[in-house]
């Protein structure tokens, strides 16, 4: 199963602002600042977002792929760092 069909059987095709922050491990309001703020997260934060009324929700398909980046992103630094470990011990 992918990250997207596991966000939408869990919270449907949009997540509101609390489902989330608590996605991502933050608060709403961090959340909030992130999105309002100028860095790379916040800018893909904002092309998620969609606006009902006065309502802010995000899609779940952006959502996951913001999700599955990261998770690489980790995986790809942490084999970074083993290779730098393991060069270190060799001296």
């Amino acid at each position: 199963m992918t990250t997207e069909e596991i966000l939408v059987a869990r919270f449907g095709p949009l997540l509101t602002r609390p489902q989330v922050a608590g996605i991502l491990d933050r608060s709403a309001e961090g959340l909030r600042l992130t999105e309002r703020g100028d860095s790379d997260l916040g800018r893909k934060l904002r092309a998620a977002r969609v606006k009902i009324g006065r309502r802010v929700h995000f899609r779940a398909a952006s959502i996951a792929l913001l999700v599955d980046a990261s998770e690489a992103e980790v995986t790809a630094e942490g084999q970074r760092s083993e290779v730098t470990k393991g060069g270190s011990n060799a001296r």
